[in-house]
């Protein structure tokens, strides 16, 4: 039985989810347990380390609207939340496939069997038979390893590697609010023709959709998870890079990375 340490850090506005995340793996060290953390978005949009954000979105729309929007430590395109469950992987790169190919398609496995027991046919875009392009808009993009269900692509996965640690987040989402973020978008944003739970018939709670999620990885990766809270270093640091990088408009918006912890 392989042992994980379990986070649920609930709801939060993206500066902090994502301070958080990238908390966990400046504090991991290869000797302590992989960590599974689970989290929920207020309404944001999440770009990519290397997203060109004025190309997609009308950032004064953006304000206007009071929507969130933070820059990730990790790739991928353009993202929304609001109406999500995430999970981030965080584990040493010795027990990881060997290629980003493999790693993505046997850590998004359990994603797999989580949308089966939901009653959902899931597949890799791969070997769905969708057309595979790639787009600045993470929805509007399919990547080999993306999920696709009915036809229609599911959510986003997206990684970032350190010498010594995988790092693995993704978002399984609930509902697309188009209402709220199709106003937002200069170009394709691919929502109206992507899958969440509610448009494949699935109506469930979020309390209930993480506890099936943590069910399932037990399951497929023959896990135990012992629940946890941020330690007093990762809180701290989480504060650091919430204050100092995600709430900052030079990261955000323009990738500019001014916090350095030396």
């Amino acid at each position: 039985m392989k042992q994980w340490r379990m986070i649920d850090t609930g709801l939060g506005e993206g500066a902090w989810n994502m301070a958080v995340d990238e908390a966990l793996l400046q504090c991991y060290t290869q000797e302590e347990l992989p960590i599974l953390h689970l989290y929920r978005w207020e309404n944001t949009i999440s770009l990519g380390r290397f997203s060109a954000l004025e190309k997609s979105v009308d950032i004064g729309q953006l304000r206007k609207h009071n929507i969130g929007c933070v820059r990730r430590m990790s790739g991928g395109g353009i993202l929304v939340h609001g109406s999500d469950l995430s999970y981030s992987l965080i584990l040493p790169r010795n027990r990881c496939k060997e290629g980003v190919k493999a790693n993505y398609r046997y850590w998004c496995t359990f994603l797999l069997r989580l949308y089966e027991k939901l009653g959902l046919k899931a597949h890799f875009v791969q070997e769905s038979g969708l057309e595979q392009q790639h787009s600045n808009v993470c929805l509007a993009g399919c990547e080999p390893y993306d999920i696709a269900i009915e036809g229609k692509k599911m959510g986003g996965n997206a990684q970032r590697y350190t010498r010594n640690v995988l790092f693995q987040h993704g978002s399984i989402p609930m509902d697309l609010n188009e209402t709220v973020f199709q106003s937002l978008f200069l170009e394709e944003s691919g929502m109206k023709s992507a899958a969440s739970l509610q448009k494949c018939g699935v109506e469930i709670s979020y309390e209930t959709l993480a506890s099936l999620l943590t069910e399932t990885f037990c399951e497929t990766f023959g896990a135990e998870v012992l629940p946890s809270a941020l330690s007093q270093n990762e809180e701290q640091n989480a504060k650091a890079l919430f204050g100092k990088k995600y709430t900052q408009e030079g990261w955000n918006l323009y990738a500019k990375n001014l916090y350095s912890q030396a």
